[in-house]
């Protein structure tokens, strides 16, 4: 796919504004509170970047360190595991704290919690699964990085590798746990039939969107225009959209970053139904590299998200080094939602249809540290 700024993959809805989530969820921050090693992610001022970009104030929501792992993913990984123990533990209500759900699964350690991932979610699981002295079992897709599978490795999972794409890793996961009761699927993409444990993957990345509420009145803001989402299937940014759609008091447009080469949220919203890309061309950005937006997000996606936008791996490479100035460690995929913020403000008629102005607060969601996807050491992209 073309990636000069006339021909990137976009798609602005002037009416996502007034668009409302649904009822509201159950809070998974306290749960999240309870859990060993946890704090607010960091919210960074990028001095410096606004005035260049012609916006009042640019700020990072970094997650590049969540309960001692290089991505935000554990927030959603740990309130779906929690809420599928307890339907399959048929226990009465959630656990009300992480040391609660170790208590609950005690005497279940037969248990194997299994998930396809393209990086972090897949660590995430099993991450979680050992706190709580469970199996895992993960599937990978083909081309997946040395440090993404050594990280999933070193968190105890059995790792199945395939030559396949993403969506077919996930089908394979999927079809491994049919008929074994012992052996609970937690995916962060829905399908028909499928569509609980994904739901509750997005309420729990929530607690991010909340954090940054605070933050944000902390650091003194009278205004919030923009949330920028790095977007794979589409499960964050329907988090987004959803948070800030009706459930928190700030009402920002919300912006979601895909590769050009795996545009799928861009190009179902310009069809006006889920449509499926070809994934095969590889990716720096490995962790947004997905065809097809889940099924539960996709409501959201279409109707609540204000623009969605392609990015180049140069483009988001370069990004990563200039946040790397700022003493943020963001890989390419954390560092999309700057080169969209950049590919957004670079062309007048976008930068209009977001109403983006000199007074403008931009939020920018780095969803990974560059531990978790780093660069090459001969990489000779062109830098900030």
């Amino acid at each position: 796919m073309a990636s000069s700024l006339s021909t990137r993959p976009w798609h602005v809805n002037p009416s996502a504004r007034s668009w409302r989530a649904g009822t509201t969820i159950d809070d998974p921050g306290t749960f999240h509170r309870s859990m060993n090693g946890y704090r607010a992610s960091d919210l960074v001022e990028l001095d410096g970047v606004a005035a260049t970009l012609g916006i009042g104030r640019v700020l990072v929501k970094d997650e590049s360190d969540r309960f001692g792992l290089p991505a935000f993913k554990a927030l959603g990984a740990s309130w779906a595991i929690a809420r599928t123990v307890t339907s399959r533990l048929a226990l009465p209500r959630v656990p009300a704290s992480f040391d609660d759900l170790r208590a609950a699964v005690a005497e279940h350690r037969g248990l194997t919690l299994v998930t396809a991932t393209d990086g972090n979610h897949g660590r995430a699981v099993a991450r979680v699964a050992s706190w709580l002295g469970l199996s895992s079992r993960v599937y990978i897709p083909g081309g997946l990085s040395d440090a993404a599978r050594n990280g999933i490795t070193a968190e105890g999972a059995e790792l199945i590798e395939s030559d396949s794409i993403y969506d077919d890793v996930v089908r394979l996961a999927a079809e491994s746990t049919a008929g074994r009761a012992d052996e609970l699927l937690v995916q962060d993409t829905s399908w028909p039939g499928y569509e609980d444990v994904p739901q509750w993957i997005v309420d729990g990345y929530s607690t991010l969107f909340t954090e940054a509420d605070a933050q944000l009145t902390e650091l003194g803001a009278m205004t919030f225009d923009l949330v920028v989402v790095p977007t794979g299937v589409g499960s964050l940014l329907q988090s987004a959209i959803e948070h800030y759609r009706g459930r928190s008091r700030w009402h920002p447009g919300v912006l979601g970053v895909e590769p050009v080469t795996a545009a799928c949220v861009t190009l179902s919203r310009d069809a006006g139904e889920i449509v499926s890309v070809d994934t095969s061309t590889p990716t720096r950005m490995a962790g947004l590299n997905c065809g097809t937006p889940s099924s539960i997000a996709w409501p959201a996606l279409r109707d609540g998200a204000d623009a969605t936008i392609g990015v180049t791996d140069d483009e988001a490479v370069s990004a990563s080094r200039q946040l790397a100035t700022f003493g943020i460690s963001s890989g390419p995929c954390g560092a999309a939602s700057l080169a969209g913020l950049r590919a957004l403000v670079g062309d007048d008629s976008r930068r209009l249809a977001l109403g983006l102005g000199p007074d403008s607060v931009v939020v920018l969601i780095s969803t990974e540290s560059l531990a978790a996807n780093p660069l090459p050491a001969d990489d000779d992209s062109s830098s900030s």
